[in-house]
Protein backbone atom coordinates (compact mmCIF):
# COMPACT_ATOMS: atom_id res chain seq x y z
CA UNK A 1 0.00 0.00 0.00
CA UNK A 2 2.87 2.26 0.33
CA UNK A 3 3.72 2.33 -3.34
CA UNK A 4 0.37 3.09 -3.89
CA UNK A 5 0.41 5.91 -1.90
CA UNK A 6 3.48 7.24 -3.20
CA UNK A 7 2.17 7.01 -6.56
CA UNK A 8 -0.74 8.88 -5.71
CA UNK A 9 0.92 11.31 -4.13
CA UNK A 10 3.25 11.60 -7.63
CA UNK A 11 0.03 11.89 -9.60
CA UNK A 12 -1.19 14.73 -7.64
CA UNK A 13 2.57 16.76 -7.80
CA UNK A 14 3.33 15.70 -11.60
CA UNK A 15 0.56 14.11 -13.90
CA UNK A 16 -2.07 16.42 -12.68
CA UNK A 17 -0.78 19.71 -13.44
CA UNK A 18 -0.25 19.18 -16.86
CA UNK A 19 -4.03 18.15 -17.35
CA UNK A 20 -5.01 20.12 -15.08
CA UNK A 21 -7.34 22.14 -17.87
CA UNK A 22 -8.90 18.50 -18.38
CA UNK A 23 -9.82 17.82 -15.19
CA UNK A 24 -11.35 21.16 -14.84
CA UNK A 25 -13.59 20.65 -18.28
CA UNK A 26 -14.92 17.53 -16.90
CA UNK A 27 -15.57 18.69 -13.38
CA UNK A 28 -17.61 21.85 -14.95
CA UNK A 29 -19.03 19.93 -18.07
CA UNK A 30 -19.39 16.47 -16.59
CA UNK A 31 -18.33 13.59 -19.03
CA UNK A 32 -19.65 12.31 -22.24
CA UNK A 33 -17.47 9.13 -22.65
CA UNK A 34 -18.67 7.11 -26.33
CA UNK A 35 -17.59 3.04 -25.13
CA UNK A 36 -18.40 1.67 -22.23
CA UNK A 37 -16.00 -1.47 -21.50
CA UNK A 38 -16.91 -4.36 -19.46
CA UNK A 39 -13.46 -5.87 -18.06
CA UNK A 40 -12.38 -8.08 -15.26
CA UNK A 41 -11.40 -7.37 -12.13
CA UNK A 42 -7.92 -8.82 -13.03
CA UNK A 43 -5.10 -6.52 -11.84
CA UNK A 44 -3.45 -7.23 -14.69
CA UNK A 45 -6.10 -6.01 -17.10
CA UNK A 46 -6.21 -2.16 -16.78
CA UNK A 47 -8.73 -1.19 -19.86
CA UNK A 48 -7.28 2.69 -19.96
CA UNK A 49 -3.69 1.37 -20.13
CA UNK A 50 -4.61 -1.14 -22.76
CA UNK A 51 -6.35 1.50 -24.68
CA UNK A 52 -4.84 4.16 -23.80
CA UNK A 53 -7.35 6.36 -23.24
CA UNK A 54 -7.47 9.70 -21.68
CA UNK A 55 -9.68 10.77 -18.71
CA UNK A 56 -13.75 11.05 -19.61
CA UNK A 57 -13.06 8.45 -22.60
CA UNK A 58 -14.31 5.34 -20.95
CA UNK A 59 -16.56 4.22 -18.85
CA UNK A 60 -15.56 1.10 -17.13
CA UNK A 61 -17.24 -1.47 -15.19
CA UNK A 62 -14.85 -4.46 -13.92
CA UNK A 63 -15.51 -7.66 -12.39
CA UNK A 64 -14.39 -11.25 -11.78
CA UNK A 65 -14.88 -13.04 -15.03
CA UNK A 66 -15.92 -10.25 -17.25
CA UNK A 67 -19.61 -11.24 -16.77
CA UNK A 68 -22.37 -9.59 -18.13
CA UNK A 69 -25.53 -11.35 -16.31
CA UNK A 70 -28.95 -11.88 -18.46
CA UNK A 71 -31.27 -9.29 -18.06
CA UNK A 72 -33.56 -9.81 -15.22
CA UNK A 73 -35.82 -7.56 -12.53
CA UNK A 74 -33.46 -8.16 -9.97
CA UNK A 75 -30.71 -5.20 -9.79
CA UNK A 76 -27.01 -5.69 -9.98
CA UNK A 77 -23.96 -3.60 -10.90
CA UNK A 78 -23.23 -5.14 -14.13
CA UNK A 79 -26.71 -4.35 -15.12
CA UNK A 80 -27.07 -0.68 -13.97
CA UNK A 81 -23.40 0.05 -15.58
CA UNK A 82 -24.68 -1.09 -18.86
CA UNK A 83 -28.20 0.87 -18.34
CA UNK A 84 -27.07 4.20 -17.15
CA UNK A 85 -23.57 3.91 -20.16
CA UNK A 86 -26.50 3.35 -22.54
CA UNK A 87 -29.61 5.82 -21.60
CA UNK A 88 -28.17 7.92 -19.94
CA UNK A 89 -24.43 8.64 -21.13
CA UNK A 90 -25.05 7.68 -24.50
CA UNK A 91 -22.36 5.55 -25.50
CA UNK A 92 -22.17 4.30 -28.94
CA UNK A 93 -20.08 1.04 -28.58
CA UNK A 94 -19.93 -1.79 -25.87
CA UNK A 95 -16.52 -3.58 -25.61
CA UNK A 96 -16.86 -7.21 -23.43
CA UNK A 97 -12.90 -7.49 -23.04
CA UNK A 98 -11.63 -11.29 -21.47
CA UNK A 99 -8.36 -11.80 -21.08
CA UNK A 100 -5.37 -14.79 -21.22
CA UNK A 101 -5.03 -16.83 -18.04
CA UNK A 102 -8.24 -16.08 -15.91
CA UNK A 103 -8.79 -16.52 -12.89
CA UNK A 104 -12.11 -16.90 -13.08
CA UNK A 105 -11.67 -19.32 -16.15
CA UNK A 106 -9.66 -21.32 -13.94
CA UNK A 107 -12.13 -22.16 -11.45
CA UNK A 108 -14.29 -24.07 -13.41
CA UNK A 109 -10.92 -26.81 -13.61
CA UNK A 110 -10.94 -26.76 -9.97
CA UNK A 111 -14.50 -26.07 -8.51
CA UNK A 112 -13.46 -27.69 -5.14
CA UNK A 113 -11.34 -24.33 -4.31
CA UNK A 114 -15.10 -22.72 -4.90
CA UNK A 115 -16.41 -24.55 -2.19
CA UNK A 116 -14.99 -21.58 0.28
CA UNK A 117 -16.40 -18.71 -1.97
CA UNK A 118 -20.41 -19.19 -2.85
CA UNK A 119 -21.08 -16.03 -3.76
CA UNK A 120 -17.92 -15.97 -6.62
CA UNK A 121 -19.42 -19.54 -7.53
CA UNK A 122 -22.63 -18.14 -7.72
CA UNK A 123 -21.52 -15.51 -9.92
CA UNK A 124 -19.44 -18.04 -12.23
CA UNK A 125 -22.96 -20.00 -13.22
CA UNK A 126 -23.25 -16.31 -15.86
CA UNK A 127 -20.22 -18.33 -17.27
CA UNK A 128 -21.71 -21.96 -17.04
CA UNK A 129 -22.23 -22.15 -21.44
CA UNK A 130 -19.15 -20.94 -22.34
CA UNK A 131 -17.93 -24.29 -19.87
CA UNK A 132 -20.50 -26.38 -21.44
CA UNK A 133 -19.28 -25.16 -24.86
CA UNK A 134 -15.57 -25.78 -24.22
CA UNK A 135 -16.67 -29.97 -22.66
CA UNK A 136 -18.40 -30.75 -25.58
CA UNK A 137 -17.28 -29.18 -28.79
CA UNK A 138 -13.04 -28.90 -28.03
CA UNK A 139 -11.14 -32.07 -27.66
CA UNK A 140 -7.63 -33.02 -26.44
CA UNK A 141 -6.76 -29.91 -24.76
CA UNK A 142 -4.34 -29.53 -21.66
CA UNK A 143 -5.48 -27.27 -18.83
CA UNK A 144 -4.05 -24.08 -20.20
CA UNK A 145 -5.83 -24.73 -23.58
CA UNK A 146 -8.56 -25.42 -22.24
CA UNK A 147 -8.88 -22.26 -19.84
CA UNK A 148 -7.79 -19.90 -22.93
CA UNK A 149 -10.64 -21.52 -24.99
CA UNK A 150 -13.59 -21.29 -22.52
CA UNK A 151 -12.19 -17.48 -21.60
CA UNK A 152 -12.29 -16.84 -25.66
CA UNK A 153 -16.10 -18.61 -25.69
CA UNK A 154 -16.97 -17.00 -22.18
CA UNK A 155 -16.88 -13.27 -24.28
CA UNK A 156 -19.13 -14.26 -26.75
CA UNK A 157 -21.74 -15.76 -24.23
CA UNK A 158 -21.66 -12.74 -22.54
CA UNK A 159 -21.88 -10.53 -25.42
CA UNK A 160 -25.09 -12.62 -25.85
CA UNK A 161 -26.36 -11.97 -22.52
CA UNK A 162 -26.11 -8.19 -23.30
CA UNK A 163 -28.03 -8.44 -25.74
CA UNK A 164 -30.96 -9.49 -23.60
CA UNK A 165 -30.90 -5.81 -21.89
CA UNK A 166 -33.59 -3.83 -23.44
CA UNK A 167 -31.35 -0.99 -23.50
CA UNK A 168 -28.97 -2.40 -25.77
CA UNK A 169 -31.76 -4.32 -27.92
CA UNK A 170 -33.41 -1.08 -28.57
CA UNK A 171 -29.90 0.88 -29.07
CA UNK A 172 -28.67 -1.73 -31.70
CA UNK A 173 -32.58 -2.12 -33.55
CA UNK A 174 -32.01 2.04 -33.87
CA UNK A 175 -28.30 1.52 -35.58
CA UNK A 176 -26.96 3.13 -32.49
CA UNK A 177 -24.72 0.74 -30.94
CA UNK A 178 -22.23 -1.19 -31.96
CA UNK A 179 -20.94 -5.07 -29.66
CA UNK A 180 -17.34 -5.65 -29.49
CA UNK A 181 -15.50 -9.04 -28.04
CA UNK A 182 -12.10 -8.36 -26.82
CA UNK A 183 -9.52 -10.88 -25.56
CA UNK A 184 -6.59 -9.61 -24.19
CA UNK A 185 -3.21 -11.30 -24.23
CA UNK A 186 -1.42 -10.23 -21.21
CA UNK A 187 1.73 -12.05 -21.97
CA UNK A 188 2.18 -10.50 -25.89
CA UNK A 189 -0.16 -7.07 -25.50
CA UNK A 190 -2.07 -8.58 -28.20
CA UNK A 191 -6.04 -7.36 -28.51
CA UNK A 192 -7.96 -10.48 -30.18
CA UNK A 193 -11.77 -8.72 -31.65
CA UNK A 194 -14.15 -11.10 -32.34
CA UNK A 195 -15.90 -11.10 -35.96
CA UNK A 196 -19.21 -11.34 -35.82
CA UNK A 197 -19.36 -11.96 -39.70
CA UNK A 198 -16.64 -15.37 -39.27
CA UNK A 199 -17.32 -15.95 -35.94
CA UNK A 200 -13.65 -16.19 -35.43
CA UNK A 201 -11.27 -14.14 -33.18
CA UNK A 202 -9.07 -11.65 -35.11
CA UNK A 203 -5.86 -10.21 -34.06
CA UNK A 204 -6.00 -6.30 -34.28
CA UNK A 205 -3.82 -4.83 -36.86
CA UNK A 206 -2.38 -1.72 -36.72
CA UNK A 207 -4.09 0.58 -39.78
CA UNK A 208 -6.97 -2.01 -40.05
CA UNK A 209 -10.36 -1.76 -39.62
CA UNK A 210 -11.30 -3.38 -36.10
CA UNK A 211 -13.43 -6.25 -36.40
CA UNK A 212 -16.34 -6.36 -34.70
CA UNK A 213 -19.36 -8.10 -32.94
CA UNK A 214 -22.39 -6.77 -33.62
CA UNK A 215 -22.15 -4.46 -36.26
CA UNK A 216 -24.65 -1.03 -35.83
CA UNK A 217 -27.10 -1.53 -38.58
CA UNK A 218 -31.03 -0.06 -38.34
CA UNK A 219 -33.92 -3.01 -37.96
CA UNK A 220 -37.18 -1.45 -38.46
CA UNK A 221 -39.55 -3.96 -40.03
CA UNK A 222 -41.33 -1.49 -42.46
CA UNK A 223 -44.07 0.36 -41.00
CA UNK A 224 -44.58 -1.49 -37.80
CA UNK A 225 -45.76 -4.95 -39.34
CA UNK A 226 -43.09 -8.05 -39.29
CA UNK A 227 -42.31 -9.08 -42.23
CA UNK A 228 -42.16 -12.91 -42.62
CA UNK A 229 -39.94 -14.85 -45.41
CA UNK A 230 -42.18 -16.89 -47.73
CA UNK A 231 -41.83 -20.64 -47.06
Amino acid sequence: MKNVLERAAQFRGQVFPAQRALYRRLATDGQSPKALMISCADSRVIPELITQAAPGDLFVCRNAGNIVPPFSQANGGVSSAVEYAVMALGVRDIVVCGHSDCGAMKAFAHPEELARMPNVAAWLRHAQAAHSVVCSAYHGLDEKGATRALALENVIVQLNHLRTHPCVASALARGELTLHGWFFEIESGQILAFNGQTEQFEHARDNAPLPVAVAPSRRLMGGGSVKVAAE
